[in-house]
């Protein structure tokens, strides 16, 4: 087998492990990956504008608002005027809300992440650099994406 070829296996089956990861993730709270790191992000400070969501989780600003109408609209988290500046409206959770994120599953990066951590320097790195230069040759550096593993239409931005 070529190398080109054991590297499409080696990027489908990441492929595929998220998109299995997800399905579950989906079927379990009913959530997709994003809508669950925002509603996570909302509960770490009860209260957040929609710009400080997507500084943490590294989104833009409009896929905030998408992710959090259709979370507004399933009845999980409300907007709310801040009681420091009346101009700005607030994420906050609701009780629906945040009884979706107990016991909701692992993120699939979490395991990950911990796998990783207990590489050496020198692997991380290289790890990092050789992902990185795939994205580069798929021309995929500057669409938006979260530091989470989730599949989806890289397109649209509703999360």
């Amino acid at each position: 087998m070529t190398r080109h070829n054991d590297l499409l296996i080696a990027l489908r089956k990441i492929t595929r492990a998220i998109d299995l990861h997800s399905k579950h993730l989906a079927k379990e709270t009913g959530l997709t990956a994003p809508q669950l790191l925002v509603l996570q992000s909302v509960a770490e400070t009860h209260r957040a504008k929609p710009s400080d969501v997507a500084r943490q989780i590294h989104l833009s600003q409009a896929t905030i608002t998408s992710i959090v109408d259709r979370l507004a609209k399933a009845g999980l988290v409300t907007r709310e005027r801040s009681p420091q500046d009346k101009r700005v409206h607030e994420i906050v959770l609701t009780e629906e809300g945040k009884r979706r994120l107990v016991g909701a599953p692992q993120l699939l990066q979490e395991g990950f992440l911990q796998t990783f951590g207990d590489l050496q320097d020198w692997e991380q790195s290289l790890l990092v650099s050789s992902v990185q230069r795939i994205a580069a040759m798929m021309n995929a550096e500057a669409l938006d994406a979260a530091p989470i593993l989730d599949v989806g239409d890289l397109e649209r931005s509703d999360g």
